[in-house]
């Protein structure tokens, strides 16, 4: 289709936007657009744009379909997806549809007439800036900078502990209300339990797992009246 080379060789689509946050300049569907008109009536084309919902997974895409269409007849597509986000502050459920469909709107028409953007999601709604400019502009990259999270140790159960009445004791009511919690369930697993929550030698857990198995069956026991 020798219209579309003639078109992409003349289009001229300057980068009308600015993004006072990351302080670039970048273009938009609409300036696209306003660009391709006159080239489009030089040539006698026209250009149609079609928006479609689509789901993938839980999740919802817009569709645009861009095709260029000579007085022949002849026609070409171009077509571009892009994602509605969950929610956006600031914005209702029209602004979100209407944000993804520029997007997919501006780079459905990009793939048609070559256009080179190398930026995404490039508008500064809610002055926010996407996160993959963040090192181009000299900001420190979190991932980085980000300093490993140290678990927590674990506090160490000792047969001493457990020989000890008062600490034994805390020991065993802790596990009984685990136990409890889970439904008095027969396959509850009390020697994986205390190795979750504690630091214990073999020995120690089955000694305790021993205490334990006692202990639940004298709080299970009627009490006499």
């Amino acid at each position: 289709m020798k219209e579309l080379l003639a078109i992409q060789l003349g289009l001229k689509a300057p980068k009308g936007q600015y993004n006072s946050f990351g302080k670039y300049k970048y273009r938009s569907c609409e300036d696209i657009l306003e660009a391709v008109k006159p080239l489009l009536g030089e040539h006698s084309c026209t250009l149609t744009i079609q928006d479609e919902m689509v789901q993938v997974g839980e999740r919802y895409y817009v569709r645009a379909t861009v095709t260029l269409k000579n007085n022949d007849g002849e026609s070409v597509s171009t077509t571009a997806f892009a994602r509605e986000a969950e929610r956006k502050t600031g914005m209702d459920e029209s602004q979100i549809t209407g944000t993804a469909s520029s997007y997919a709107r501006k780079y459905a028409l990009n793939g048609l007439f070559c256009i080179d953007d190398t930026k995404d999601a490039d508008s500064d709604i809610n002055g926010k800036a996407p996160d993959t400019n963040s090192s181009k502009q000299g900001a420190p990259d979190p991932i980085a900078t980000a300093q490993p999270i140290q678990p927590k140790p674990k506090k160490r159960v000792t047969m001493d502990m457990l020989e000890d009445d008062i600490k034994c004791d805390c020991l065993l009511d802790w596990g009984y209300k685990l136990w409890t919690t889970s439904g008095y369930d027969e396959n509850f697993d009390m020697g994986a339990r205390l190795l979750k929550s504690y630091d214990a030698e073999p020995d120690v857990v089955k000694r305790y797992v021993a205490l334990f198995n006692s202990y639940k069956v004298a709080r299970m026991a009627p009490t006499n009246k």
